[in-house]
């Protein structure tokens, strides 16, 4: 057997030689005072600096903690004074509901007591003649009354609904006086009419619009007497349109 083993290649002691190395690396890395991670050196300062650094983050993390316990306190706070303040209204107004009823009880029952009476006497007819009298003196009072305010609701103005009407007034060429079109426009006058300002509006090739306005009494004038009063300056007015209608 052993002379079969002499010409084999097969490492019998590996496991010795991998146990040596093992402690080899361990009393380098004792005497260097470090920890190698994947192939890099960590000294005990950069160990110390990232436990500080882990303990600064716990402490911000608490203080902030504590600082939102304190904004929940005070919130918790608040709202148990707000409850209790509803809750004292709250009894406030129940003895204040109780209190009424009390009070209108007695009146309630004074009165049931008032229209019984009453029902009783309506009962009892001994003055029938007198009170056809009161009921048709009543009726006398009740129509003069009436007729009193008819007369006195007719002497009140009435209201007068009213417009605002802006027309546009268009000469035949630019050659027209528009200075005249605009005085003859404000000779018409009638009941319900008020003329207000004017204006010239250029629309173009040198041609200018009057554009005026005026208040009218709606039961009285309307757009198409205006329009045919305006129009019937034939010699200087083509055409007039409502550029704008408003109640007042």
């Amino acid at each position: 057997m052993t002379a079969a083993l002499i010409h084999e290649t097969i490492w019998f002691d590996k496991f010795k030689y991998e146990e040596a190395e093992s402690n080899y690396q361990i009393q380098v890395a004792k005497q260097h005072s470090g920890l190698v991670v994947k192939g890099h050196k960590i000294s005990p300062e950069e160990i110390l600096s990232e436990e500080e650094e882990m303990t600064s983050k716990l402490i911000e993390r608490i203080n902030a903690l504590e600082l939102e316990n304190q904004d929940l306190k005070k919130a918790t706070s608040s709202l148990q004074s707000a409850v209790a303040k509803l809750e004292a209204r709250i009894k406030t107004l129940e003895v204040d509901d109780k209190k009424d009823a009390q009070t209108t009880q007695p009146e309630k029952a004074s009165k049931d007591n008032e229209d019984d009476d009453d029902d009783d006497d309506d009962d009892i007819d001994l003055f029938a003649s007198d009170d056809e009298d009161a009921a048709a003196e009543a009726e006398k009072l009740k129509a003069e009354r009436v007729a009193e305010y008819q007369k006195k609701k007719a002497k009140k103005n009435p209201l007068i609904a009213k417009s605002n009407i802006i027309l546009d007034v268009k000469p035949w060429d630019d050659e027209t006086d528009m200075a005249e079109v605009e005085r003859l426009v404000r000779t018409i006058t009638v009941d319900g009419l008020v003329w207000g300002p004017g204006k010239l509006v250029p629309v173009g090739y040198g041609i200018k619009k009057l554009q005026i306005s005026c208040v009218v009494e709606d039961d009285k004038i309307g757009t198409d007497y205006l329009e045919e009063e305006i129009t019937k300056f034939e010699d200087q007015v083509q055409s007039v349109d409502v550029a704008a209608f408003n109640k007042l």
